[in-house]
């Protein structure tokens, strides 16, 4: 073990790398996901970056702001992966305008190809904000109020063009790292400011704010050693609880380093709540071993006691929480089997280092009979209290308690029904309202009347269908239907862009701001769209209906979604597939989808996995429901957590939950464990309750009190999802705890009157 730990520590070292990407982040196999594969390359995604330079000192229309501007588009035009021909800025040669003058219609750049930032003059940027001022530029690439421009881009990513993730490089913290280095930094000064937003950035800013949570464990760590340091009196044991933990998690680090596994930012935390579970164990044994070596035994059979009494319940619980976590790798997103990966190995490592290693080390350890003083005093304290709780499995409260736990259990079921899958807060939920992040995408989204929440809709069509009279009457129909949904801010259509060159063509009239009617007139009013607009593509077999939403919250979503859906099964078209995925928001819609149908057979499945092992630990049907029910006791009142605090259901908080599971059926494994202990020695049920609290119910509390306190500093990290697991899990930590210690003795106690044992079973 020592070997292994030298070698985990280089490969941990040496192999560890962080890695993000886009694709990562989605459902390849989901229906929206495959839309966004197969018109990528004709159409703009979801992976778009937006740069925005705003003016601290007026407006925009000086030499100086645009000699910025152009530093910045030319840096922006050779960021890695970037798709060039779909990048715009008020210098890139696609930003044009069309004017009427009396020779016809006149089509011209924005920035004359003549001007370049070495010879531009305030002439030449005065002609500029008058070529603006006759386009329709404001609110797109121009603020409204004049202070700010915009650079525009899209991101490809190695292996998106078959759903190969395989090959993908580390885009997003590279392309993160070069927008902070290479065009925020040198940018960002008294004159003027520098707004990023999009998928890289934001991954950027979760990996930075990852970095920080390191020290949150740290300060975890040293609190969860002074917690188990108090309990036990012994600095010797606390180092063993602590380290056999910690080790696990070198362990854990160097497999991950040898096979060449990377970590997701999303994911940085979960080595950390594995740790958690590895502390709790290491609590339930470094207990047992100073109560054997209290009552005289050395360090040789105090481990050999523990070992005995605690690897099955400990085995059982660890098993369980493998199971819980390899069943997230069912949820077909990236970032969500990296976390299923990634806490599978560390919790299977954990039974060597806590149930073989820790006591292995702690037969070594020499008997200090002034600890052991230390120890039974303050265990004295503890088991007056103990003994209070232990009135539990007494018949009368045992069954008020029972009926509580019935009660609170359907009260929860029904608040639980009002929890959110997804966002339930505009702008990014994972990072803080007040980031850099979230106040770059409300200025950019409101200033510049540029929404950040996107969904293109699909609509295939046979080819030339932009020149066919009847589809271009369909997708107007639908576009102007979509402008009535609640949710949805405006539409673009090919449609929408045909009435306003037919409009143009005659000197700008209302009266003819129509669709054209005739395939002649069609042929007018669309030739001059261009492919670059992602309102068509070049043979006109697509035509995509653009609509930007208010906010991505999960609410705006559905009900987008299913406007979407419900548009198409009631005015059908044989000549027209309306097909959903494409944008940021046809993502996200994909990703809640999965979660949202992955929850409920996933939260089954551990369930069922905990009802078969604890029937085969106990061969008992009363055990199953003596373990079970506090367990979803607990996990109900996690998801009325949730709803309380504003928490929505991501692939953040999902393997929390799960978690939170694993934690609850541990209490419950290692309490029952020492339940049936006591009365295979003879005592009632009662007594034996006691005993098992005596034993390990004073660890179980202090165990959860401990971690509750230890992950409860991550709610002041930097990033909000860091905030809201630290205080879910804490949450789940002390609520399973209670769940077990309160609601188990009261059904063992229930059950015990209502079906009495006809004979205690043997228990090894």
């Amino acid at each position: 073990m020592a070997a292994m730990t030298v070698i985990g520590g280089y490969f941990a070292v040496a192999g560890w790398r962080m890695e993000a990407g886009f694709l990562k982040q989605v459902p390849l196999e989901h229906p929206y996901v495959q839309t966004y594969f197969e018109y990528q390359k004709e159409l703009p995604g979801a992976n778009l970056v937006v740069i925005g330079l705003r003016s601290k000192t007026g407006d925009m229309w000086n030499v100086d702001f645009f000699k910025k501007l152009y530093a910045i588009t030319e840096e922006a035009r050779y960021l890695p992966g970037v798709d060039r021909a779909r990048m715009f800025s008020l210098w890139t040669p696609n930003t044009q305008i069309l004017e009427i003058t009396e020779e016809g219609f006149d089509l011209h750049d924005v920035v004359p190809g003549d001007v370049t930032v070495d010879s531009i003059t305030q002439d030449d940027v005065d002609a500029i904000r008058q070529r603006v001022l006759n386009s329709d530029l404001y609110g797109d690439l121009v603020a409204l109020d004049e202070t700010a421009s915009i650079v525009l881009l899209q991101l490809r990513e190695q292996g998106a063009g078959d759903g190969d993730i395989s090959s993908t490089a580390n885009l997003a913290l590279e392309v993160a790292d070069i927008l902070e280095q290479k065009i925020r930094a040198p940018f960002t000064d008294d004159k003027t400011d520098v707004m990023i937003i999009g998928f890289p950035k934001f991954i950027g800013d979760i990996a930075e704010g990852a970095i920080i949570a390191a020290y949150f464990f740290g300060v975890a760590f040293v609190l969860t050693g002074l917690a188990v340091y108090f309990y036990v009196r012994s600095l010797t044991l606390s180092a063993l609880a602590i380290g056999s933990s910690l080790v696990s998690v070198v362990w854990q680090f160097g497999v991950l380093g040898a096979i060449g596994y990377a970590l997701d930012p999303l994911a940085i935390l979960v080595p950390f709540l594995v740790y958690a579970i590895g502390v709790s164990h290491g609590m339930q044994q470094v207990n047992l071993i100073a109560t054997q070596i209290a009552k005289g035994q050395d360090g040789m059979h105090a481990a050999r006691a523990t070992f005995r009494r605690l690897l099955v319940p400990g085995s059982m619980a660890l098993i369980t929480d493998l199971v819980g976590f390899v069943t997230l790798y069912l949820i077909p997103v990236g970032v969500v089997q990296d976390i299923a990966v990634i806490a599978t190995i560390g919790v299977a490592l954990k039974i060597i280092s806590n149930l073989v290693m820790l006591p292995l080390i702690a037969s070594y350890i020499p008997r200090d009979d002034r600890q052991v003083r230390l120890f039974i005093k303050a265990r004295a304290r503890r088991e007056q209290v103990m003994s209070f709780i232990a009135r539990i499995a007494q018949p009368q409260p045992a069954l008020y308690a029972t009926i509580l736990i019935f009660v609170l259990l359907g009260l929860s079921y029904s608040i639980s029904r009002d929890r959110h899958v997804g966002d339930i807060t505009a702008g990014a939920s994972e990072l803080r309202p007040d980031s850099k992040y979230n106040q770059d995408t409300a200025y950019i989204a409101t200033a510049l009347s540029v929404p950040t929440d996107v969904l293109i809709i699909i609509l295939e069509t046979p080819r030339d269908a932009c020149i066919d009279p009847d589809i271009m009457n369909y997708v107007d129909r639908f576009s102007l239907y979509m402008r009535g949904v609640p949710g949805v801010v405006s539409v673009d259509s090919l449609p929408f862009a045909a009435r306003s060159f037919q409009s143009i063509g005659a000197e700008g009239s209302l009266k003819w701001r129509e669709l054209p009617p005739t395939t002649q007139q069609l042929i007018s009013a669309t030739s001059a769209v261009p492919t670059t607009t992602g309102l068509l593509n070049n043979a006109c077999t697509i035509l995509p209906v653009i609509a930007y939403m208010s906010d991505h919250k999960a609410t705006t979503i559905n009900e987008v979604v299913a406007a979407v859906e419900a548009y198409d099964e009631i005015n059908p078209n044989e000549d027209v597939t309306i097909r959903l995925g494409m944008g940021g928001v046809g993502i996200i819609a994909a990703t809640n989808e999965v979660i949202e149908e992955s929850e409920a057979p996933l939260i089954l499945y551990v369930f069922a996995t905990i009802i078969v092992l604890v029937f085969l630990a106990y061969v008992d049907w009363r055990a199953v429901i003596c373990c079970c029910m506090p367990l979803l006791l607990a996990t109900l009142l996690g998801y009325v957590f949730m709803v309380a605090l504003g928490i929505g259901l991501k692939v953040t908080t999902l393997p929390v939950l799960v978690l939170g599971t694993g934690i609850g059926v541990d209490y419950a494994f290692y309490l029952y464990s020492q339940i049936r202990y006591y009365q295979k020695e003879g005592l009632g049920i009662t007594d034996a309750y006691e005993g098992a609290l005596l034993s390990t119910g004073m660890a179980v509390v202090y165990t959860a009190i401990m971690l509750a306190i230890g992950v409860g500093t991550w709610v002041l990290s930097p990033l909000k999802f860091q905030a809201d697991m630290g205080a879910l899990l804490a949450f789940m930590f002390l609520m399973n705890m209670v769940a077990a210690i309160l609601g188990l003795p009261a059904f063992a106690t229930t059950l015990e009157r209502i079906a009495p044992r006809r004979k205690t079973p043997d228990f090894t």
